[in-house]
């Protein structure tokens, strides 16, 4: 892949695909790591004299202008971020796009409204994202991709606008994909990865990659519940998917077969319903009241997962242990995060919900390793699959 080093942006309009999809509370942003992370290219694209076009998605809207999703608050931020104010185009790649993208000079950065407010966005027509990217391709001279987390999507601004303007990689896609290779490729071992969020349906296929590569695996969170009702053990009312019982038990066989170390938590927070304020106690697995529901791993599992961390050489953890949010049932997430940061090993915090945890609950980003933007691309990296982002940046 090219890089943005080898492309001549002096007095250029360079279109940068960025990933600035951030928690907002109405007009506040919760958490502006991804905008902080677009900062480096944006920074150097301006002062090496370029015109700055910067395209990013917020959340799902449905193919329309909707308040909800707009950038504008971003534009704000990311304008306070670079200490320069940042034009905002009203549409995406309408009249106000055009006049605003053609009015920037040398060093100048505007943002274009949501992308995702065009149906062809995310269309799964081929002409109609074409459409999209060829009105994008008239704003600009170059293209630059950064959204790693949206490198997983077959989207107009991440796969098919490469094709029509001269391309190049983004520093912060770059390292991403580095990182991820050393993860697949050269990890130092023992290789340890800890899973957790809501789903174990979310995270099957990358179980079934790691199961080839991993030294251990440590479950918790919600997902964790379906591997406990496969040992044998009863969940209460917590989060089960019965379906996946059948794949989950293959996959615990498998590993034992392949010598891979699977650990689940020997004891969870259980409480009466899903709330803070909930009457809750931490319970061995052999012991989940039918009446009540695991939401975060217990202080004994907290202890065992930071033993289990303790010799790894690469870590790689995508998903909070427990509800997070929720200051009872923070402390797995805490646990775990603290646990990396005390180890000597390589720490790759696999982005989307640890990534928020690690700012939420007060971490210093510079203790890990390496902290992804992009969950989901991430997780289908470590699977195997191809990423049509990056495939179109080759």
């Amino acid at each position: 892949m090219r890089t943005i080093d080898e492309l001549d942006v002096s007095g250029k309009r360079v279109f940068v695909r960025a990933d600035l999809n951030v928690p907002l509370d109405g007009d506040r942003i919760t958490d502006d790591g991804r905008i902080r992370a677009a900062l480096p290219t944006i920074t150097e694209l301006r002062e090496r004299g370029a015109r700055v076009i910067v395209a990013a998605h917020l959340g799902r809207p449905k193919g329309a202008p909707d308040p909800q999703y707009s950038l504008r608050p971003v534009a704000t931020r990311l304008g306070e971020l670079l200490g320069t104010e940042v034009a905002f185009a009203a549409d995406t790649a309408g009249e106000s796009a055009r006049a605003t993208a053609a009015a920037l000079g040398d060093g100048e950065v505007a943002l274009l409204e949501n992308v995702r407010f065009e149906p062809g966005e995310t269309s799964k027509d081929d002409a109609e994202r074409g459409e999209l990217a060829d009105r994008f391709a008239q704003l600009a001279d170059l293209y630059v991709g950064d959204a790693f987390g949206a490198v997983h999507r077959k989207h107009a601004s991440v796969f098919d606008l490469p094709g029509k303007l001269p391309h190049a990689v983004g520093g912060l896609v770059l390292a991403e994909v580095e990182v991820l290779k050393k993860l697949t490729e050269t990890p130092d071992r023992p290789y340890v990865v800890a899973l957790g969020g809501s789903k174990v349906s979310d995270k099957l296929a990358v179980i079934d990659n790691l199961l080839g590569t991993a030294d251990r695996l440590l479950i918790g969170g919600g997902m964790v519940f379906t591997f406990l009702k496969a040992k044998g053990y009863e969940v209460g009312s917590s989060l089960l998917e019965t379906d996946q019982i059948p794949v989950v038990t293959e996959y615990l066989e498998r590993a034992e077969r392949e010598g891979v170390e699977i650990v689940l938590p020997v004891d969870v927070v259980a409480a009466e319903k899903f709330a803070a304020d909930a009457p809750h106690d931490a319970v061995g697995v052999d012991a989940i009241p039918a009446d009540r529901m695991g939401l975060d791993i217990g202080p004994k599992s907290q202890a065992l997962f930071a033993e289990k961390l303790a010799d790894a050489r690469t870590v790689f953890w995508n998903g909070p242990m427990g509800v997070f949010e929720m200051a009872p049932y923070a402390g797995g997430t805490r646990a775990l995060a603290q646990a990396l940061t005390d180890s000597g090993a390589f720490t790759v915090v696999g982005g989307g919900d640890s990534a928020a945890a690690v700012r939420a609950l007060g971490f210093d980003e510079a203790a890990f390793g390496h902290i992804s933007t992009g969950g989901g691309a991430s997780l289908e990296y470590l699977e195997g699959k191809d990423l049509p982002g990056i495939d179109a940046l080759a």
